[in-house]
């Protein structure tokens, strides 16, 4: 690679990136030109609509539905945010929801339907509760990333001057995410909600953290929220860099994992993986596409489930070999 290298980058700053984003840890011939961009997931649609970055963080659903659409860049497989999915479906009080299945026939909110969250929650619900989820009217007021996405005839938008915080005030949905569709937990309503009263919403599962460690344990899979994708006409002409890349965000992250071991850093992400410890092993954010073997084919299965692919694409195709 020559050393004039220089690439337009738009990456979020966690702790197991910050080690590349402040120069500490640097990638070999390369410059990595940050762009802030707050909250990242502008960045992904101004990757999806522009290619505007030659280095970019993107939800990996969005990634996949671009990326089976002929988008020109491909996945490093570098998952930079963790969680599992029992939580954070609200049910309204007077819903009856107290089983998935209750969740047929009624209307839930989700902000897009390829939302990361909402795709991992349809799949562990569909596919380890029996939901029918074509059976479930999703309720959406916001673009989806890929323009081009051709949506279920069970999802709709809100109607004019309607959100979907205020249809689950209404009780017009019985259920939504946390969150995703500016709902607060514990009934509490987010920033914004001057006209809407605090509801007493309740999650679908009271025992998530418990059924989320169960469920990893049974079959090793550990969402993931966000990846890095890098330009093909990049990586054709520096054979060299996405195995570079890859190494400097390795690097980056387990330099933070020596901290968070150690017991340095009190932010809530710190707080959440080093609680993620005990449940998924001594490395809370696994790189590499043998290590999330189990949660890649997953999402796949999960997608294609719900209609965002037509089918199942090969790894070669999704991400770069850098392993």
């Amino acid at each position: 690679m020559a050393n004039s290298l220089r690439l337009k980058t738009a990456i979020a700053t966690y702790g197991h990136t910050a080690a590349l984003k402040d120069g500490t840890v640097k990638v070999p011939g390369v410059a990595l030109d940050f762009v802030e961009v707050t909250p990242i997931i502008a960045a992904f649609r101004r990757m999806v609509r522009d290619l505007e970055f030659d280095v970019c963080e993107m939800a990996p659903t969005t990634y996949m539905i671009a990326r089976a659409r002929g988008a020109p860049y491909i996945a490093l497989p570098v998952f930079v945010m963790r969680r599992f999915h029992h939580a954070g479906l609200l049910c309204h009080p007077h819903s009856g929801i107290r089983v998935p299945a209750d969740l047929e026939g009624k209307k839930v909110g989700v902000r897009a339907y390829s939302v990361t969250t909402g795709v991992w929650t349809r799949g562990i619900l569909v596919n380890e509760y029996g939901l029918d989820a074509s059976k479930v009217t999703w309720v959406v007021d916001d673009e989806e990333h890929v323009a081009e996405l051709r949506l279920p005839r069970n999802v709709v938008h809100t109607p004019p001057g309607q959100s979907l915080a205020a249809m689950m005030a209404s009780g017009e949905l019985a259920a939504a995410f946390a969150g995703n569709a500016g709902i607060g937990r514990q009934g509490a309503p987010q920033a914004g909600w001057a006209a809407a009263q605090p509801q007493n919403y309740y999650e679908l599962f009271e025992d998530a953290p418990r059924l989320e460690a169960d469920w990893f344990r049974r079959t090793g899979i550990y969402p993931m929220h966000g990846l890095i994708v890098v330009k093909e006409q990049a990586l054709a002409a520096n054979p060299a860099l996405a195995a570079s890349l890859y190494a400097a965000f390795l690097e980056a992250k387990n330099r933070y994992l020596d901290g968070l071991k150690s017991g340095a850093g009190s932010a809530p992400d710190d707080i959440k993986y080093r609680g993620l410890m005990p449940i998924v092993g001594d490395d809370p954010l696994p790189y590499g596409v043998k290590a999330n073997a189990a949660s890649i084919d997953a999402l796949i299965t999960y997608a294609v489930q719900e209609g965002l692919m037509s089918e199942r694409l090969p790894l070669d195709r999704l991400f770069a070999d850098v392993e």
